[in-house]
């Protein structure tokens, strides 16, 4: 992570000198960013180019840790998945009062348990 941040840090230094440059020169507005950014981007690319294949480098091998957990986490998935299709059902217990019955059958919705009647 440093390297990204020491390249970044370069850039915007290289930016900064550039732009400052061409006011002392009499640019300025629109154009003094363009040429600036034009001109520190070209410079950089000499300059720091052993800054920006070690900031690749960090980049890359961030990326294969991510890929490699994302492979990681579907092979735990399909394990589990495997697992549950090994195991035998279970009955499952509803708690949604809707869907929920009482002891002698009738739902809490049906009109006999509404109106107070037993059979």
């Amino acid at each position: 992570m440093r390297s990204v941040l020491a390249y970044t840090a370069s850039r915007l230094l290289l930016f900064a000198v550039a732009l400052g440059v061409l006011y002392l020169l009499g640019a300025r507005d629109f154009l003094a960013l363009a040429l600036a950014f034009l001109i520190s981007g070209l410079v950089s690319y000499v300059l720091l180019s052993k800054q920006r294949d070690a900031m690749s480098a960090v980049v890359a091998e961030g990326l294969a840790k991510m890929r490699g957990m994302g492979e990681r986490l579907e092979e735990g998935a399909s394990k589990e998945d495997d697992a549950d299709r090994l195991q035998p059902a279970e009955a499952t217990v509803s708690t949604d009062p809707r869907t929920a019955s009482h002891a002698d059958g009738t739902s809490p919705e049906s009109p006999s348990a509404a109106s107070g009647e037993r059979s």
